[in-house]
């Protein structure tokens, strides 16, 4: 069975009915398998031809770059001499589970290719052509049909900026069954509208507050007025906002809290951006118990003399590494009131999503994503400095 994209697109459906045995690697990376060439001692060899596919939604634009990559040796012509009209790079770029692109060719026509048909037609001939001379029996064009194997993707289209950046093997890193997030106040949303893009097959979301004026001005996007009229959850507006865009969003229309706080033993990791004192220290004496890793996010800001916000940010993380540091050194605060005064506090947009860009980098450290060099499991940035600290070194 082919990839939905091929049969939406008469371009790629085009190449299946012409023989190539095309396949859609996470929606975004068209592969050419089986494609001969000729190597360097005059041998007749198979390669993989990949181009990275421009969507706008689900439906291909015409090629941009014009490039591709290759993952065989360099082609050369029916001589042995290397196709330099080809020659571009040597990326060495993981595409798939199986494909490394060892080169990346460069051929464009004037005006560039008009759709995926042209383009894998073009850089075909001139790579196979030399191996049709020397075996007439060997085509690109086998008929093979490859099944798509790929599991369904979260997303409601393709994750095209990853394949663009050719970043796919590393996002999948961050493929985990299920992250909760506690709190969808102002730095808890940034964090899901993070974390939103990556391919988390679900997403938990736990808040039972109403999503109201003064939290539109310090949230993600732009709340219309009727949405506002509306009341609703945090966590059901939330889900109605990134259920266009992928799917596994699931709300939860309450807070975590010492009665339910064994929902979170089935989640992989959990973002606590919550203050509420009695709840947070249920959750965290839970997560510690469990093994289960987790980062905790604060913000504290004050208005100085001079009428101007000074503060800090703080994200504090627990692994199963390092966590000694949470309880013995007071790394996570557990001052407040259950009644919810912390929202009374100062909080301004731009610094939650400074916040919550910390959390989410230092969650995708955790996992591979980032380099991690320091292993820092608290660290703290302070405004008026604009200093960055990190401690509590694993």
């Amino acid at each position: 069975m082919s990839h939905p994209l091929i049969a939406r697109n008469a371009d790629l459906k085009g190449l299946e009915d012409d023989g190539f045995e095309i396949e859609i690697i996470d929606a975004n990376q068209l592969v050419v398998r089986s494609v001969p060439y000729i190597n360097d001692k005059r041998q007749v060899r198979f390669g993989v031809l990949i181009s990275t596919l421009k969507l706008s939604g689900d439906i291909t634009n015409a090629p941009s770059p014009h490039t591709v990559m290759w993952t065989g040796d360099f082609p050369c012509d029916e001589h042995g001499r290397p196709l330099e009209k080809l020659r571009h790079g040597q990326p060495n770029t993981a595409v798939g589970d199986d494909l490394v692109a060892r080169f990346s060719f460069s051929n464009k026509p004037p005006g560039g290719y008009r759709d995926y048909r042209q383009q894998i037609t073009n850089y075909v001939a001139i790579i196979s052509g030399p191996a049709e001379v020397l075996d007439p029996h060997v085509s690109a064009r086998t008929g093979r049909i490859i099944e798509n194997t790929d599991p369904e993707s979260v997303f409601a289209y393709p994750d095209t900026a990853s394949s663009r950046a050719g970043i796919v093997a590393v996002q999948r890193k961050l493929k985990l069954r299920s992250v909760a997030i506690l709190g969808l106040g102002g730095t808890g949303s940034y964090v899901l509208d993070y974390v939103a893009k990556t391919p988390i097959e679900q997403i938990h979301l736990f808040d039972r507050d109403r999503f109201s004026s003064h939290n539109a001005f310090r949230a993600p996007g732009a709340a219309s007025l009727d949405e506002l009229r509306a009341r609703p959850t945090k966590a059901a507006y939330y889900t109605a906002v990134y259920s266009r865009m992928r799917r596994g969003i699931v709300p939860h229309e309450y807070h975590i809290s010492p009665s339910n706080v064994a929902e979170l033993d089935e989640m992989d990791f959990v973002f606590v951006c919550m203050d509420a004192p009695k709840s947070k220290k249920a959750v965290v004496e839970r997560l510690r118990q469990r093994g289960k890793p987790f980062i905790d996010v604060g913000m504290g800001l004050m208005l100085a003399d001079e009428n101007s916000l000074r503060g800090t940010l703080r994200v504090t993380t627990s692994t199963n590494n390092k966590n000694d540091h949470i309880i013995g050194q007071q790394r996570v605060s557990f001052a407040g009131d259950d009644n919810g005064l912390y929202g009374q506090n100062i909080q301004v947009a731009d610094l939650n999503a400074l916040n919550a860009a910390l959390a989410v980098v230092k969650w995708k450290k955790l996992f591979g994503f980032y380099a991690d060099l320091r292993r820092e499991h608290f660290s703290t940035y302070t405004i008026e400095g604009d200093s960055l600290t990190n401690e509590d070194i694993a």
